[in-house]
């Protein structure tokens, strides 16, 4: 059985790597990722589009000075992309993002068996905490570079605007402004959360290291003659 100590270390890991989970299931499941205003001007109408998505499914309006404006439309995200470029570093963010899930729910997993045993395989241990928490970290990293390398470099909110707007093609566009949402910014707090989770594990590991060299002291510095005896 593992000791006080331990428990409460990796317990404490658990709950980390674990909210870090939550975070990311519900950082998924939301839209509030981006919201994006597209300028647009033609002969017939002046306004903006406005465009409000996550990683699956968005919304998007118009708002016009005049000219008659279209009703409000509720997309599917990967759907509604035609090239193929910004299509397929959409689904890269969310494919790393699925796998920083799996590492952070492994991770918790891990945190939680050894809470409640000592694991012989060296990799079930502190070492796996290491891992998967790291990889999640790093996952979750790749991910928000992804989708702004996408937002600014593809055009994405354009490219979505053009498909849902045909009248409305990329030469009336006047210029785009961005907002990232909550759901974005929580990326950051998956990534604290991971970070935290290896910091109690190096903790737990210096702190077991220096009570093992303690128990060695007195050993070496015995008298010979007792150690024989």
């Amino acid at each position: 059985m593992p000791t006080t100590k331990k428990t409460l270390m990796f317990l404490s890991s658990f709950f980390t790597s674990f909210g870090s989970f939550v975070v990311i299931c519900a950082v998924l499941a939301t839209q509030e990722w981006i919201s994006s205003t597209v300028a647009i001007s033609d002969s017939s109408s002046n306004g903006s589009i406005e465009i409000f998505y996550g990683l699956f499914r968005g919304q998007s309006f118009q708002e016009l000075s005049h000219g008659l404006a279209e009703s409000n439309k509720y997309f599917e995200v990967l759907e509604t992309l035609s090239d193929a470029s910004p299509k397929t570093l959409h689904s890269m963010v969310i494919l790393f993002l699925v796998l920083s899930l799996s590492a952070s729910l492994l991770s918790s997993g891990f945190s939680f068996y050894n809470s409640i045993s000592n694991p012989y395989q060296t990799f079930l241990g502190p070492i796996g905490v290491y891992t998967w928490s790291g990889i999640s970290a790093c996952f979750t990293l790749l991910t928000m570079i992804l989708f702004v390398g996408n937002t600014q470099s593809n055009h994405l909110s354009e490219e979505l605007a053009q498909t849902l707007y045909p009248l409305y093609p990329s030469a009336t566009h006047r210029g785009t402004n961005h907002t990232y949402g909550h759901s974005f910014w929580l990326l950051l707090l998956i990534i604290l959360l991971d970070v935290v989770t290896v910091v109690i594990i190096f903790f737990y590991q210096k702190a077991r290291y220096q009570q093992k060299q303690e128990q060695r002291k007195p050993m070496e510095y015995a008298p010979r003659d007792g150690i024989l005896f």
